[in-house]
């Protein structure tokens, strides 16, 4: 491992109370704010809503670029903010990132303005301890390497928790492994947004919130919403979202239609099958004031003529006019 990576690792323990104070005084808000519009997600607020979300991109969906280079683009298209992903060989990856590239990458978000929308790995609870402490170090790597990008705001990290065993019989595995990685969490000053994801043992709101009430509703343990692992599902969006939005620390937006039988994610806004507008809208008025994520699945990105340039601008023609329909603003819009 870099000694650069080694050094810096000591760091997230140390992390200032005032911002621990201030991630604990957020959630504890957005979620009492959750909490008291559930009943009435869609009537308006008692008192006019303030603050504003972003709308953003990941670069999950720009691989074949430099990280520097598709900040740089999502930028010029408008996009307000950017989830970066940080896999294993990815541009990212914490190990290919130098001190020197983490100032001039922190640079680049200061002087654009965009956000640090959040980081993106891919972590699975497993019955083997060595593949669980593999993925404790990845997360103390990857928490450092967003206080270093983003060193004055909160630290949000995704992933999904895999599996393909059914819940009863994945749930035990999960509830045992993630104390262990809250503990990472925690001395690391972040917040770690578990997704629940369509054909994989965790793939309901509920499984996910299962989790959290027998953890005792640990503060660093939140939800990555994606609609698109619940459409065609018999899971309605209104019903979802207020489920999720008092756990939720980030949302990722992509489409899923049904092709023979099977689930194909397109892009967001593509098969004009999710109410993004009313999506966008009712998390507003239950209190959340985080970001909106275009996610590119695998299933495109992989594709020989895949363009993220194309692609990105599509996806913010699909996405800006939703919140604009909802009446949510954005930073400067």
């Amino acid at each position: 491992m870099p000694t650069e990576n080694t050094r810096v690792l000591g760091q997230a323990a140390l992390a200032n109370s005032s911002r621990r104070q201030f991630i604990a005084s957020v959630l504890a808000a957005g979620a009492a704010a959750s909490v008291a519009r559930l009943a009435g997600a869609d009537a308006a607020p008692a008192e006019p809503a303030k603050g504003v979300c972003t709308l953003g991109f990941s670069t999950y969906g720009t691989r074949s670029m430099k990280t520097e280079e598709a900040l740089h683009m999502l930028r010029e298209i408008g996009f307000d903010s950017a989830e970066i992903a940080c896999m294993a060989n990815w541009d990212a990856d914490p190990a290919n990132v130098s001190t020197d590239r983490r100032a001039d990458l922190r640079r680049q978000f200061k002087d654009s303005g965009m956000k640090l929308a959040c980081l993106m790995d891919d972590y699975h609870p497993s019955v083997d301890e060595k593949t669980n402490g593999r993925n404790a170090e990845r997360l103390r790597l990857v928490a450092q390497l967003g206080h270093d990008l983003a060193p004055d705001q909160p630290i949000v990290l995704e992933t999904m928790l895999a599996g393909s065993a059914p819940w009863a019989k994945m749930k035990p595995v999960f509830l045992r492994v993630l104390p262990d990685w809250l503990k990472v969490v925690e001395a690391a000053d972040i917040t770690l947004a578990i997704k629940p994801h369509r054909d994989t043992s965790m793939s309901r709101p509920e499984e996910a919130i299962e989790l959290f009430n027998e953890l005792g509703k640990p503060p660093r343990l939140r939800m990555c919403y994606d609609y698109s692992h619940f459409v065609h599902r018999e899971m309605p969006l209104k019903q979802t979202v207020a489920a999720s939005l008092p756990w939720t620390a980030f949302v990722s937006m992509k489409d899923t239609a049904i092709v023979n039988g099977k689930a194909a994610f397109k892009l967001p806004g593509e098969t004009g099958d999710i109410d993004y507008a009313a999506l966008i809208r009712q998390f507003y008025q239950g209190g959340y004031r985080g970001d909106f994520n275009c996610e590119i699945s695998a299933q495109i990105s992989k594709k020989k003529d895949y363009d993220p340039m194309v692609v990105a601008k599509q996806c913010y023609k699909n996405l800006a006019p939703a919140f604009v329909a909802a009446g949510v603003p954005r930073p400067g819009k």
